[in-house]
């Protein structure tokens, strides 16, 4: 006869496990205390602008300004954020985004765009994307070769590609429809801010509410983990890659709409920006968590410190320099909230009469543990009832 026993922790033990033992990771260690930190730098720079450049800083030119300097970064920037959480590294985003516009403004697709419609150079550089980011993709995830090394690869193939193509000229877009769609506004807010707020919120919706976006994390979070639970680690790796093709496309797209050109020298360390506005958003480097709202943080961040360095006539030497002490306490912060998240709590000491001894079932009394090779709770020198060997 088996009889099933429920052991009720006595009055005090489990006061004492989470109060004896460390506390579980505070507010700032979620996302939402993540962001609010960020919301909080960002109104810290503003209000430093806005107290050394009263009269230009606070403008609303000068905050559109900003916006459509946020615009291309933070595309980019997006589809990064994909890459880093899902535990790899895109170095060639500045490079695609170059290939991309100079593909899209040769004589041929412009000629193609005059007969069709412009949409032909979207089309085309948004296509270039994808196809460098799914080389990118395969050469990793089938290849076996480290992202780190794919994709220093192809910044140097397509740059040089975008250099052959152009023959070291800037293209001009002839395309004035295409000018004037892009350059634009609509109620005021320039076209530029609002491709970037659509993919912004594309991004949010498929990391947040999609099974990809769930993929996404499993894979950064455990790739072999994630294989085993029935995830295709390296199809996913692949679409990862081609995500962040994509989004260098639009952002050539933009890139042409702003500076009328398609050029080899676009988008020149951009990769540096992205990542650096991933991290600052809360990204981690090795994958397995991050947000896109942290990152548009992020770009914010940047583009505003940038602003307030060009109206206080500061030079970009010294702005470089501020920007990588803020990469460097970013990642020190996330270090820290990551150890402080997963630090093991203590084990709660033992309570009174009929808590479990250290070792012994729950329950067990002190003195009445079994003896070696005895039955369960016979004494020592007890033969439990049968006679001795």
């Amino acid at each position: 006869m088996s009889e099933t026993t429920t052991a009720t922790p006595p009055a005090g033990s489990a006061a004492g496990a989470s109060d004896g033992g460390s506390k579980g990771p505070g507010l700032l260690a979620g996302p939402l205390g993540r962001n609010l930190g960020l919301v909080v730098a960002l109104l810290v720079l503003c209000i430093v602008g806005a107290i050394t450049a009263p009269g230009r800083f606070v403008d609303v030119d000068n905050a559109v300004t900003i916006l459509r300097a946020a615009a291309v970064i933070g595309v980019v920037s997006v589809g990064m954020t994909f890459v880093i959480i899902g535990g790899g590294i895109d170095l060639s985003v500045g490079a695609l985004v170059a290939l991309s516009s100079v593909w899209a403004t040769t004589l041929a697709t412009q000629a193609m765009a005059e007969d069709f419609h412009w949409i032909v150079m979207v089309a085309t550089a948004v296509l270039v994307g994808a196809g460098a980011g799914l080389v990118n993709g395969i050469v990793i995830a089938y290849g076996k070769l480290v992202a780190f090394i794919a994709t220093l690869a192809m910044l140097a193939a397509a740059r040089g590609l975008a250099e052959i193509i152009a023959n070291r000229r800037t293209q001009i877009v002839q395309d004035r429809d295409f000018i004037e769609f892009f350059g634009g506004d609509v109620l005021g807010i320039p076209m530029l801010v609002i491709v970037f707020a659509l993919v912004a919120a594309a991004g949010w919706v498929l990391l947040n509410r999609t099974t990809f976006g769930r993929r996404t994390f499993a894979v950064g979070g455990n790739a072999e983990a994630a294989r085993l639970a029935g995830i295709r680690v390296q199809r996913h790796t692949v679409w990862l890659y081609v995500l962040s093709g994509v989004t260098c496309g639009i952002a050539a797209v933009l890139l042409m709409a702003r500076t009328t050109t398609g050029s080899s020298t676009h988008g020149t360390l951009l990769e540096l920006d992205a990542i650096a506005a991933v991290v600052i958003g809360g990204t981690l480097l090795v994958g397995g968590r991050g947000t896109i709202v942290g990152t548009v943080l992020g770009v914010l961040i940047f583009t505003t410190l940038a602003n307030v360095f060009t109206l206080n006539n500061l030079s970009s030497s010294a702005q470089e320099v501020a920007r990588g002490v803020i990469i460097v306490i970013a990642v020190l912060l996330q270090q820290r909230l990551a150890l402080g998240g997963a630090r093991p709590r203590k084990k709660a000491r033992g309570g009174p009469s009929g808590a479990a001894a250290p070792g012994n079932p729950t329950g067990a009394q002190p003195g009445g543990s079994a003896t070696p090779g005895g039955p369960a709770g016979a004494r020592p020198g007890d033969s439990g009832g049968r006679p001795p060997a």
